[in-house]
């Protein structure tokens, strides 16, 4: 029950907004009852929390799978984190759109837990940077953050308009992101 209110719940969130959305709606949609939703959730908040966790750590744990491709040069673990960034918005859709629309409804402390899991994506990408700048794949006279910023930036706003089924499938995509990056940094 637990993983149908969440399901339900992105849906809801992303097609009405967090705060719209309220909990009579969520139960409504699934025929319970409100304390259906709370033996699983104290508040609406946590839902979405746990929401954001969900999505953050998940991501956070196939880059990892990425980095510890030691065979792979720095290029294409660059690439394979763009891979990664375009497929999890289009195979998450909407858990990616709640993901990047709704933070600001979560409360300080939980905002900063989930900005400091955002974060460890952000300095993973930095790391890729600086070692290929390091081995010589990129030009050294790069700023690696400014790139990470850039990298994280321009991938992850693709959940805004990015339609899979369009005219730009998604590892289209992939390649346009990756030849426009690397052409700007490789040396």
């Amino acid at each position: 029950m637990k993983e149908k209110i969440t399901k339900e719940s992105i849906l809801l969130f992303e097609k009405k907004g967090f705060s719209t959305t309220s909990i009579q709606d969520i139960v409504d949609v699934l025929g319970v009852t409100k304390g259906t939703f709370y033996y699983y959730f104290h508040s609406k908040e946590q839902l979405l929390m746990d929401i954001h966790y969900d999505y953050i750590t998940t991501l956070l744990k196939r880059q990892e799978q990425i980095l510890n491709k030691d065979q792979m040069s720095q290029k294409d673990k660059l690439t394979e984190n763009i891979r990664l960034l375009i497929r999890n918005i289009i195979e998450e859709g909407p858990s990616a759109r709640v993901f990047f629309r709704e933070l600001r409804h979560l409360t300080d402390e939980n905002r900063d837990k989930i900005r400091q899991e955002r974060k460890k994506f952000r300095l993973n990408v930095e790391k890729i940077v600086q070692l290929g700048m390091e081995q010589g794949e990129f030009r050294k006279s790069l700023k690696p953050d400014m790139v990470a910023f850039g990298i994280v930036g321009i991938t992850n706003w693709s959940y805004n308009w990015y339609q899979s089924g369009g005219s730009t499938s998604p590892e289209e995509l992939v390649k346009i992101y990756a030849d426009m990056i690397l052409n700007g940094i490789q040396n």
